[in-house]
């Protein structure tokens, strides 16, 4: 009889309410489409010029105001007559949020001052119209910035006149003078516009707000969090991983009539000492007043999610079988990204479309249906659901096979096939075990041997059975399992088997 097993659950490792908060999909009605059709014709288009102009006006008045500047002036707030033209550019940055279709902007809240504030905390992240943050308030907002968006033709000059900063990714030290920015400015009582920050790191689909980068938490000043809604029914706005591109969400967005968003400043947030000292913890705390406010959950997905979400795709399986909250399997089980990489890849060999079937896996390890490889699935089906998704696999090596593999189980399983003690293992010898236990038949065992069989002298040594236990660690948990199946029962169900005293 087959017996339910399952691996011990541990909360930290159960499935996220939110499984997928990268993708978004645009529903048209036939009165959408007829709307979009009009207005690509007449409104849109003059939109797209209108506001082309404003940046065409802007361009020069933050040329000027840059001119010039010494490295030391680089360093410091923009002051005298170099920040005069501040207050026309935060006019004409919010003159392109008006002709964009945002006529009526919703504020909630009283937004602090830098002094107060020194840094913004703006969720959930999913579109590049929540840029609308920097253009709220007295003067404009710095946001955070990859140093390659102030090469950007034209834009890259009305970007650095908001001395965003700067955050270099190929330099290992970038975190480190990201921090220290961040601290140096809120430290200046106020001379430094207020740092605007998404700490989400990407785009999602608001259903959730995910991992919460400690980046801007290192420095322990205040933050003032920053709720974003929108409200139209067609959501035209959000732009994930899996979705409308860049430039369709933009014109989709400026065929509507009229976008609604809410913008709600929440009470500044100052860090106890413990928070202070644990970024972390002040990033999880920040995000959970901010969740409370939203009435949506957290997840612990990351911008490493989106990346295997990509590598999935060039896999041809479905991006979302990339997803499994990445920071949470680093933290619990110790994989790094690298490690999720290569499980990936191997994930991709083994399913088919995007989750492993018994009889796939039963195919990717050469072996046969018997109870003791049904048994060894069901500990990785954590849902009981008949199949083993990409997050299950990666779990299931960690704590099935993974601790199963150890050197004494593979010297115990070598030593298994080892029939006649002659320190290698015969091709006769791996035939009885395995036809006997398994019910393979001849050819498939021939397979599986010329696969071990490295060296191709038709014996398999302990350093080649090692080698290939340790590419599939799934067997040692399979033979675990079949043992302990004849100790307890003294036969396997419609198997066949061998001599107990093997086993023993």
């Amino acid at each position: 009889m087959k017996r339910n097993v399952t691996v011990t659950r541990q909360e930290s490792l159960v499935v996220p309410d939110v499984q997928n908060p990268f993708v978004h999909r645009l529903h048209f009605g036939i009165l959408d489409k007829i709307q979009i059709v009009i207005m690509s014709v007449t409104v849109a288009p003059i939109r797209l010029l209108l506001a082309g102009m404003c940046l065409v006006l802007a361009w020069p008045l933050a040329a000027l105001s840059l001119a010039f500047r010494t490295e030391e002036e680089k360093r410091k707030p923009l002051t005298g007559w170099r920040k005069a033209f501040s207050g026309l550019l935060l006019w004409l940055g919010r003159c392109v949020i008006f002709i964009a279709g945002f006529h009526k902007i919703k504020l909630r809240g009283n937004p602090a001052s830098a002094l107060d504030a020194p840094v913004l905390c703006a969720a959930p992240h999913s579109t590049f119209f929540d840029t609308i943050v920097c253009f709220m308030g007295q003067e404009l907002k710095s946001p955070v910035a990859k140093i390659e968006s102030s090469s950007i033709p034209f834009l890259g000059t009305l970007i650095q006149f908001t001395q965003p900063v700067f955050v270099r990714r190929e330099d290992p030290n970038s975190r480190a003078v990201t921090i220290q920015q961040i601290r140096e400015r809120g430290q200046s009582g106020g001379a430094w516009p207020q740092v605007l920050i998404f700490p989400e790191g990407t785009c999602t689909n608001r259903s959730c707000l995910i991992t919460f980068k400690p980046g801007a938490f290192y420095p322990g000043v205040p933050v003032q969090p920053v709720c974003l809604r929108y409200f139209n029914k067609l959501d035209t706005f959000t732009w994930t991983w899996d979705g409308p591109k860049a430039f369709a969400c933009l014109w989709y967005t400026f065929c509507q009539f009229n976008n609604q968003v809410e913008i709600e400043f929440l009470p500044v947030y100052n860090p106890s000492e413990e928070e202070k000292n644990d970024a972390r913890l002040f990033a999880n705390n920040v995000r959970a007043v901010m969740a409370k406010h939203l009435n949506c959950p957290v997840t612990d997905h990351t911008y490493d999610d989106c990346r295997l979400m990509v590598r999935a795709a060039r896999l041809k399986l479905p991006m979302e079988a990339g997803l499994v909250e990445f920071q949470k399997l680093h933290q619990k089980l110790g994989v790094s990204s690298k490690q999720m990489q290569v499980y990936l890849d191997k994930f991709c060999k083994i399913a088919k479309s995007g989750h492993i079937s018994l009889e796939e896996f039963a195919i990717y390890l050469h072996l046969p249906k018997s109870q003791a490889l049904e048994e060894v699935f069901a500990l990785y089906d954590r849902d009981n659901s008949g199949t083993i998704d990409f997050r299950e696999y990666v779990i299931g090596l960690s704590l099935v096979s993974g601790p199963a593999n150890s050197n004494d189980t593979i010297q115990f399983a070598f030593q298994l096939f080892d029939t006649e003690n002659q320190g290698y293992i015969s091709k006769e010898g791996f035939t009885q075990i395995l036809c006997n236990a398994f019910k393979m038949n001849t050819q498939d065992v021939q397979v599986l041997f010329d696969k071990v069989d490295s060296d191709k002298d038709d014996k398999i040594s302990f350093d080649e059975f090692k080698a290939y236990a340790e590419e599939k660690p799934e067997y040692a948990k399979l033979f675990k399992t079949y043992h302990e199946l004849v100790q307890g029962n003294g036969h396997v169900e419609n198997n066949g088997t061998p001599p107990k005293a093997k086993f023993d």
